[in-house]
């Protein structure tokens, strides 16, 4: 069950953050074979004054749409099923959102299924 945070200059309308949320809600569940009712998703704006981003690191060129896509989830996937979910995002939010490709920043947080605890204070992974 992932927990995924976008992080975003404030400014989209309330309907791009709804067709950013279910352009990744539906990349996670396609690309990293998590089940479709794991939905913990968290958009989080920011004044461009407190989210500093490079505008060109590794040579990527960024612009005021650059956003960050952090996903917790448990860990166990192979390099190329990360990859290919790294492309396949970026290319959704390019064609379904107008997003550049350039402006997509992935980050995947990889913990063990006893860091989780989904509501009243019970760890169902731990035995």
């Amino acid at each position: 069950m992932p927990l995924t945070r976008i992080t975003m200059v404030h400014g989209r309308s309330a309907e791009e953050k709804s067709l950013i949320k279910d352009v990744v809600s539906e990349t996670i569940v396609d690309q990293l074979h998590v089940p479709g009712n794991d939905r913990f998703l968290i958009i989080e704006e920011l004044d461009r004054i407190n989210f500093d981003f490079d505008p060109d690191c590794l040579d990527i060129q960024r612009s005021e749409g650059f956003l960050i896509v952090q996903i917790t989830l448990n860990a166990g996937r192979s390099p190329e099923i990360k990859k290919a979910f790294y492309a396949v995002l970026a290319e959704r939010l390019n064609q379904k959102c107008g997003i550049r490709t350039e402006d997509v920043f992935i980050n995947l947080v990889e913990v063990t299924k006893e860091n989780w605890s989904y509501g009243n204070g019970i760890a169902p992974f731990i035995l």
